[in-house]
């Protein structure tokens, strides 16, 4: 069983899934990769949502919030080990497809570290927008490549 909630950011309305315990998904309302669920029970009030929609105050506030609850990415093996090491990239720091890619495997291409990225099912918490491409250049975002210039300038890179 799945939980909803809408959050409105300054870039647009978000909608939160959780399965009660752990964030399962954010995503911007109309982006690329947007899942459709069946049986989805809104639920405004559930204590992980209330603790997400604080830290997203604080983040679209330009503060470096810390995430003090349980995420889980729903994916393949290589996803997940992509996911996880966009999450390792600090607040306000970014990396590229290609170094992502030389963290994995010397064999890993960087086109196939773009298509786990662009379905991070879990937008901002696991920061795929911190991701460029090679000599630092501005590539797509899920959400639109003019949401990610916003999350950028936010983190003041």
């Amino acid at each position: 069983m799945h939980y909803s909630t809408t959050y409105t950011s300054p870039l647009g309305e978000m909608l939160i899934v959780s399965d009660g315990e752990y964030v399962c998904g954010v995503w911007f309302y109309g982006q690329k990769h947007f899942p459709s669920f069946d049986n989805l029970i809104q639920d405004d009030d559930l204590a992980i949502f209330k603790k997400v929609k604080i830290w997203f105050d604080d983040y679209f506030n330009g503060k470096n919030p810390k995430i003090d609850f349980k995420l889980k990415p729903e994916g393949t093996h290589f996803r997940l080990k992509v996911w996880k090491i966009l999450s390792e990239i600090p607040y306000g720091e970014t990396l590229t497809y290609g170094e992502i890619a030389r963290k994995i495997s010397n064999e890993m291409s960087a086109q196939a570290v773009g298509g786990a990225v662009g379905h991070n099912p879990i937008a901002i918490l696991i920061p795929c927008h911190r991701v460029l491409g090679s000599n630092g250049k501005l590539t797509g975002y899920a959400a639109g490549i003019d949401k990610k210039i916003e999350l950028l300038k936010i983190e003041k890179i």
